[in-house]
């Protein structure tokens, strides 16, 4: 999961980059980066941290131009603090091409020995985005020595090599010196994509609606279709094919669950509203497993769970209460590296209203139990704070699989629910009953919100992989690569950067 955004404006794009990434910030913490384009010539400023971190006056004065693009990166591949590997990235042929990636592809091992074998390009990290962007120069290449210019046309059949090479997950924003912005999302549409065209011929791709409403105060015209290309050349012109054999729109659940925020529109559907219709039929779960007269109050987990659980107390009858104070200055705590250093977080991060719990029977609500290493500790604070009796509900299923399309869980070993019963996490966290949503009710539920989505990408809760092509084989290797030993200098980094601020508005 990371936070991608491409501009091409009439102005100087540099600040309008900045905003946006400030608005994608929860999306990725570990690094950031901006390049901006004059002329011909790339100017690039990235380093690990926020991007308030990275970006200083001095950053932001050196990146001229009216073409850029930016990424806050969530490391879910390669190494996590490596600045190699913030992004964008860069290869200086053909023409010169920047490009930013959300997502993870699964053959990325093969592709890397691909590249270096027979394409003859040269890979520099463990990072599956350079990866990508040998992959597209290649295709670049080979479709441009059949013509004597670089048409759009001739970017859409390079893409479409790609989407036959690639497998997995991806939104991509490249930028091709001297040429212009080109953008292209994989054919499952599992990463949300989505851009804008203003009147006064300002174009802008990102992640997540926000980005594009909050940073240009404009209107997302629609979503990056699944295997779609857009090209928009320097003139402003922009154009569109579909390049992929069978697209079907199938987004990542655990976007509207969990990842994006709720002011965000991804796919036709409101996050916000989404999440309000999970409250509602985990609702119905809650009831059919206990009578409400045992629940006094019902507590939402900040910062995602509040809108599910809002609509669950309206509809068992019970109050709902903030019982939690959230400080925001620390990360969010289910992508923070390091399982020690996320415990530990975790009370620096919350803290209890005592008056809420004394001497009352509480209904906790989150939005996922992942790990259940911060749902034990929550569970704990209630009692510590007074409660008769702690019920927690997720309003997401059990997380039961590893999950290879760009989100921090692929390894099974991390999950509370794989190879668990709902019994046996109730005791682990230590809750008076656990209850979970059921699957087919959640994709009923948000698929309602636009019918016309094919499917969900829910791996990580149905253990179905809708691109086919990942194996046990593919974890383990996706297991050791996140496993390999770190040295001290990056241990010290790695506790630096999960306790990092971050004023979160997810």
């Amino acid at each position: 999961m990371c936070g991608i955004v491409g501009v091409i404006s009439r102005s100087p794009v540099n600040q309008l980059i900045y905003d946006a990434l400030l608005l994608l910030q929860h999306r990725g913490q570990d690094a950031a980066g901006i390049v901006t384009m004059q002329g011909s010539k790339c100017y690039m400023q990235k380093a690990r941290g926020m991007v308030r971190d990275v970006f200083r006056t001095r950053n932001m004065r050196a990146l001229p131009g009216t073409v850029g693009l930016g990424q806050v990166r969530y490391p879910t591949a390669g190494n996590a603090y490596s600045e190699e590997e913030a992004q964008p990235f860069y290869v200086n042929a053909p023409f010169g091409i920047v490009l930013v990636h959300n997502g993870n592809l699964t053959n990325a091992a093969a592709l890397e020995r691909e590249l270096v074998e027979v394409d003859r390009r040269h890979i520099n990290t463990r990072s599956d985005s350079e990866v990508l962007i040998n992959v597209l120069a290649h295709e670049l290449e080979a479709a441009a020595a059949r013509a004597a210019e670089l048409t759009p046309e001739i970017v859409f059949d390079a893409v479409r090599t790609v989407h036959r090479r690639l497998r997995g997950s991806y939104a991509v924003i490249a930028l091709i010196a001297g040429h212009g912005l080109l953008a292209f999302r994989d054919p499952y549409g599992i990463r949300p994509l989505c851009f804008s065209e203003t009147r006064d011929g300002e174009f802008m791709v990102a992640s997540e609606s926000v980005a594009i409403e909050g940073a240009a105060h404009g209107h997302v015209a629609r979503d990056v279709a699944p295997g779609e290309a857009i090209f928009v050349d320097l003139a402003g012109r922009v154009h569109a094919a579909q390049c992929a054999e069978r697209p079907t729109l199938n987004p990542c659940m655990f976007e509207y669950v969990y990842l994006a925020r709720p002011d965000s529109v991804l796919d036709g559907i409101s996050v916000y509203q989404a999440r309000l219709n999970l409250g509602e039929t985990l609702a119905q779960r809650v009831i059919s497993t206990m009578p409400p007269s045992e629940i006094d109050v019902v507590i939402p987990i900040p910062e995602s769970s509040r809108p599910s659980a809002m609509q669950l107390a309206l509809r068992i009858g019970k109050p709902y209460r903030e019982g939690f104070v959230k400080n925001r200055y620390v990360g969010r705590t289910f992508i923070m590296p390091g399982q020690g250093v996320r415990k530990k977080s975790v009370r620096q991060k919350l803290n209890a209203i005592g008056m809420e719990f004394r001497d009352r029977n509480v209904l906790l609500v989150d939005d996922s139990i992942v790990r259940g290493t911060t749902s034990k500790e929550i569970v704990q604070m209630a009692r510590e704070a007074g409660a008769r009796k702690v019920y927690m509900a997720s309003a997401a299923p059990p997380v039961r699989y590893p999950n290879v399309y760009g989100i921090d869980m692929p390894t099974k070993d991390e999950l509370i629910a794989h190879g668990r019963t709902v019994e046996e996490i109730r005791e682990f966290i230590g809750a008076d009953a656990l209850i979970y949503q059921d699957v087919e009710a959640m994709k009923r539920v948000v698929r309602s919100l636009n019918p016309r989505l094919d499917g969900f990408e829910a791996a990580c809760f149905d253990g179905v992989y809708i691109t086919g092509d990942v194996s046990a084989a593919d974890f383990d290797a996706m297991a050791a690569q996140r496993t390999l030993p770190l040295d001290e200098d990056e241990a010290d980094a790695r506790s630096r950067l999960a306790l990092q601020g971050i004023s979160e508005a997810a």
